[in-house]
């Protein structure tokens, strides 16, 4: 599928000279934008009032946005690849802001269905579209460090939610004067969510259109300055070869990976999705919790920061102590976090803050350092098709983790009356997750040759590529 000539790859060439470190803010403008999808339990109770259902139903709202997610990326991963991130970021935009549009439509005529398709379906292929479009690109701009590379990249969508709660939190309160989110149960109107909704599009579609503006790609056979590429066969799991996407998902690796991410991404998620209500049932006495609704929103916030501190911070220490090294943190030391907060989360606030706020830090490493895991076991030829079909793993967490989490909880009691115990059972599930997910990771080995992409034709396949996307 063509593009127009002024989103096309070719005119975005960076010129000799060019700096690599304005990419990341591109990077960021998109990242930050598409992750509030992170935000939703701000307004989750909200729309649990405004459609009088249940919190499954509500929940599968964020479902479906994370299915599209890795069923888009995954579908138009190699498009981005010949194209580039320009046209993938616009395209992007134009989804996610349609997406909360639709999803504006749907609150406002009280028609979930709408909100199903307009922030489940055409929210998420925007979400997949723009995950992807800068990761590949910032791997190539980072060769030396790739860690450091995915790390600033995805930053920027586990920080999402640390502007969209509190500025959701101050729209809907603006929107709804009834609505005061320092007391403990104040739900805002549906009106004021769809309002929201509307104040998002405009402003997420300014901020994109400026990082599709300012991307560039890197011309062929640019290197950093200094940078050997040699140097890279000295580590363990690193390849200078080359795999394609096609070849990718026939490899042991590549599944045993989305096992990884899977289990990863199933048991942070369930927290993210019923973060603010979570803090509060914890700590609930009676009919009323000792946490607020501010503080439950300013909570999500902290989240969202150590999201997305975690991605930089742990995918960076990646680069030094190896990717599989670092995944067997997440996942080994994330089972004995996950039944710390189980047992010992309702003893003291600040306890269970520190429990999900590491918890969540990994979570956001997992996602941040597998694109360079990719990168070190297939290399760079087609990283962004083979993350864009490894996504597919985190569509399926989608569904998965809310719906233990939701699930759960449905048969535990009713939103407002729940307390710790009821979690208990779910975050179990998530230890046993994480369990397979450490043990599929100690199997990764090198990628044997046979799925090494000739240099040549490699060669070739890049140009030819290139040349019908004219």
């Amino acid at each position: 599928m063509a593009v127009p000539s002024f989103l096309a790859r070719e005119r975005i060439v960076a010129r000799p000279g060019f700096n690599r470190w304005l990419i990341p803010p591109a990077a960021l403008a998109v990242h930050l934008c598409i992750g509030q999808a992170y935000a939703t339990s701000v307004y989750k109770n909200a729309l649990v009032e405004h459609f009088d259902t249940s919190l499954t139903a509500i929940g599968i709202i964020f479902s479906i946005a994370i299915v599209m997610l890795g069923l888009s990326a995954a579908a138009f991963g190699t498009w981005v690849d010949r194209n580039g991130p320009r046209a993938a970021m616009v395209t992007s935009a134009l989804f996610w802001v349609s997406g909360f549009l639709v999803g504006a439509l749907g609150i406002y005529t009280r028609q979930l269905w709408l909100v199903y398709l307009g922030y489940g379906v055409l929210g998420g292929i925007g979400l997949g579209i723009g995950y992807i479009s800068p990761v590949s690109t910032l791997i190539k701009w980072f060769p030396d460090r790739p860690g450091l590379a995915t790390g600033m990249a995805i930053m920027g969508f586990g920080g999402g939610a640390l502007v969209a709660a509190p500025l959701s939190r101050q729209l809907m309160s603006f929107y709804d004067p009834d609505y005061d989110p320092s007391v403990s149960g104040s739900v805002p109107d549906g009106s004021a969510v769809g309002a929201l909704f509307l104040t998002l599009a405009a402003v997420y579609f300014v901020y994109m259109m400026f990082g599709a503006l300012i991307i560039r790609v890197p011309a062929d056979g640019w290197r950093p300055a200094g940078w050997d590429p040699s140097m890279v066969k000295q580590k363990a799991l690193v390849t200078t070869e080359s795999v394609s996407a096609r070849n990718a998902i026939r490899t042991p690796q590549f599944w045993l990976l989305w096992i990884v991410l899977f289990c990863n991404v199933t048991a942070g998620i369930g927290i993210l999705e019923q973060a603010a209500p979570m803090i509060q049932d914890f700590f609930r006495r009676g009919d009323t919790s000792l946490v607020t609704a501010a503080a439950a929103a300013g909570f999500v916030g902290l989240l969202s920061l150590f999201n997305m501190g975690g991605r930089f911070v742990w995918s960076t220490t990646s680069d030094y102590i190896g990717r599989k090294p670092i995944y067997m943190i997440y996942l080994g030391l994330g089972m004995l976090l996950y039944v710390g907060l189980a047992t010992l989360g309702t003893t003291a606030t600040w306890l269970f803050v520190v429990f999900a706020a590491v918890i969540i830090s990994f979570y956001g490493g997992g996602f941040a350092t597998i694109p360079a895991y990719l990168r070190d076991l297939f290399g760079t030829y087609q990283v962004g098709a083979i993350h864009g079909r490894l996504l597919t793993a985190w569509s399926a967490a989608g569904v998965a983790g809310p719906l233990i989490i939701n699930g759960v909880l449905d048969t535990r009691g009713t939103p407002g009356q729940l307390v710790a115990a009821d979690y208990r059972p779910a975050l179990f599930i998530m230890v046993g997750l994480l369990a397979v997910g450490f043990v599929a990771n100690l199997m990764v080995r090198p990628v044997a040759a046979k799925w090494h992409e000739p240099k040549r034709d490699a060669a070739a396949s890049r140009t030819a590529e290139r040349s019908a996307a004219r």
